[in-house]
């Protein structure tokens, strides 16, 4: 409880520094054609948040590679964000770091499934800054998706990995003071690269503890999975430019029906809400409640996705 409340604290802190010193103008969000703002914004949240994170994890002692892997793709990815840098220089450190955490961890991964578990990873990486689009989206995914963890690995029986989530939803707590709408700060890729990252790799290690089974994490982050595997397909069917900045995610797609960002926020929090108390539910009684809510979920993204799809065209001229 103590280390939640130092990383919500000195996360909070980093925000406000952040906010009024010359840092606020180290990275700047300016307006594309994937944006849903029309103003510049800092964005160097994420500086933040890692750093409440990592300091925090630092004081109770984790492994260093969760310190030093996290650290290289903020490095990265802070560069990406002050000046850019080329997709390619970009995917190699997703691609090396993902690789070397597999490499230190490679309990129950048979040789052949090693490459399809490091395409998931990086996939997850990318889509996660795919889904830092609007107010308070990634953080509140961030503070859900981390907090189921850390109730599922509570309740298996292990608080240490516990601990390590408790700490990332705090940090992405204090986040949101300055990122829901309307936000005053991003995250950035030096927020959203590293945390994506997180998700998997936590991901893959709750289940090799036997804390949870392999698609726990996924049903958890489904909200972002979903939205961002979906809307890729789609684009990749029509033949689009996959690269290109865009503004067809379905969440993007409820921001600019009239929605807003605060609306599209606290529903996107209510699925990320539900998505966490079912998977928890179901790794408590197993068996065909775990069936069921896998199939229940598997049911309703088609119907969000296919009702948003609609409306979506019923405003095409």
């Amino acid at each position: 409880m103590i280390d939640s409340v130092f990383s919500f604290l000195l996360t909070l802190t980093g925000l406000f520094v952040l906010l009024n010193t010359r840092l606020r103008y180290l990275a700047i969000d300016k307006p594309n054609e994937r944006s849903l703002h029309s103003s510049f914004i800092p964005r160097t949240g994420g500086l933040a948040i890692m750093a409440g994170i990592l300091v925090t994890w630092l004081f109770i002692g984790v492994s260093y590679e969760w310190l030093l892997l996290p650290a290289a793709l903020i490095a990265v990815s802070l560069v990406d964000d002050i000046r850019g840098l080329k997709a390619r220089w970009r995917f190699l450190a997703q691609i090396i770091v993902c690789a070397v955490f597999l490499a230190l961890h490679p309990q129950n991964v048979v040789l052949w499934a090693m490459p399809l578990l490091l395409l998931a990873m990086v996939w997850m990486v990318n889509l996660y800054n795919f889904m830092d689009g609007s107010d308070g989206l990634a953080g509140g995914m961030a503070l859900f998706g981390f907090g189921t963890y850390a109730a599922a690995a509570y309740l298996a029986g292990n608080p240490e990995l516990a601990a390590l989530c408790t700490i990332i939803a705090a940090a992405n707590l204090a986040f949101l003071v300055f990122n829901f709408h309307p936000a005053k700060i991003f995250m950035g890729d030096a927020g959203s690269i590293p945390l994506g990252f997180l998700a998997a790799a936590i991901g893959i290690a709750g289940w090799q503890q036997g804390v949870w089974r392999e698609w726990f994490p996924l049903l958890v982050f489904s909200p972002f999975i979903v939205d961002a595997s979906v809307t890729l397909l789609k684009r990749i069917l029509r033949r689009e430019k996959i690269w290109q900045a865009h503004k067809s995610h379905y969440y993007q797609r409820l921001v600019q029906m009239g929605w807003g960002h605060r609306k599209t926020a606290l529903m996107e929090y209510g699925v990320m809400l539900a998505a966490g108390i079912s998977g928890v539910l179901a790794m408590t009684y197993r068996g065909w409640p775990a069936v069921a809510v896998i199939a229940g979920w598997g049911l309703i993204y088609p119907v969000i996705m296919v009702l948003i799809d609609r409306a979506w065209a019923r405003r095409q001229p």
